[in-house]
């Protein structure tokens, strides 16, 4: 049971990092798309590096006589829950419209645009306009989604943890925690930071107070502690799927920065000399160097 505790705070702290991305809104009112861009790039090489890095070694580790097929089908399983979660979002409009943008200048001459048509990070639109509502009946919807679409960064925290109290983990407050617990804990927060404040902005647009955003960004990520705790428990109790849980945990993940973190990095970039490409590459390159003790695991 302490050990599931403990699980469960690793995955609250990555929930609560995602509230972070909100703060620094009670000081700006708005961010450079350069810092923007930056950002994305620091959380997508950050989660490629302890996909690869971590728990694609990880897996192939615990595959039997060297054939990683439960880890294959694990990364399969992780881009069809990725993608089953996208298109069910594309398909969800608080008001019942195939398009819909609400448009608002922040004092600077530049209009910013909430799009809910199918454009990345619909689920941040939908669930500023939920709040700003007070829609509970769509907001637990919300959750739903965010459960399967955020489920995965939960699987990573929680499979991740699987050698905790084994011999060779850094002893943290009376346990023996994985290195890789450690820095997926870690790395998952920091990946959080620039969600919560893809979340802020529309929030902002919509003159939702700071402390609701806020609460809003963590409240994305509820489903992260939940995911953690039911992963570990599973690759605890039946330690064959490890393989899988790992595989799961990589696929849906590296999914997820081809299709989300990347796309939208550039989409922010547009008026950017080179479409932003250059600040992307360097804040790739400085998650994957904030990574590099995770390849001497």
């Amino acid at each position: 049971m302490e050990h599931l505790v403990l699980v469960f705070v690793a995955g609250l702290i990555t929930a609560v990092a995602t509230g972070l991305g909100a703060v620094p809104f009670f000081f700006v009112d708005d961010f450079s798309d350069r810092w923007n861009v930056g950002l994305w790039g620091i959380a997508s090489g950050i989660m490629v590096a302890v996909s690869l890095f971590g728990l694609v070694n990880e897996g192939l580790a615990y595959a039997s006589d060297g054939v990683p097929i439960l880890m294959v089908g694990g990364v399969l399983a992780g881009i069809v829950l990725v993608e089953g979660a996208d298109r069910i979002l594309d398909h969800i409009d608080l008001d019942d419209t195939t398009s819909h943008e609400h448009h608002h200048n922040t004092g600077g001459g530049r209009a910013d645009t909430i799009r809910t048509d199918g454009a990345s990070h619909d689920e941040h639109a939908l669930e500023a306009k939920a709040f700003a509502k007070g829609d509970l009946k769509t907001l637990v919807l919300i959750l739903g989604i965010l459960t399967v679409h955020s489920f995965p960064e939960g699987v990573a925290v929680g499979v991740s943890f699987a050698k905790l109290g084994l011999d060779g983990g850094i002893p943290i407050l009376g346990f023996s925690l994985p290195l890789l617990a450690v820095f997926m804990t870690i790395a998952i927060s920091i990946h959080n930071i620039p969600e919560g404040t893809a979340i802020a902005i529309p929030m902002r647009s919509l003159g939702l107070s700071k402390w609701r955003m806020v609460g809003a960004a963590i409240f994305s990520s509820l489903p992260q502690p939940i995911g953690a705790v039911i992963a570990f428990a599973f690759v605890t109790w039946a330690e064959a799927f490890l393989p899988f849980g790992f595989g799961f945990a990589a696929g849906a993940m590296v999914y997820l920065v081809a299709t989300e973190f990347i796309p939208e990095a550039l989409e922010t970039g547009t008026d950017l000399p080179n479409r932003g490409y250059h600040e992307l590459l360097a804040g790739f390159g400085t998650g994957v160097i904030a990574m590099v003790p995770l390849i001497f695991l």
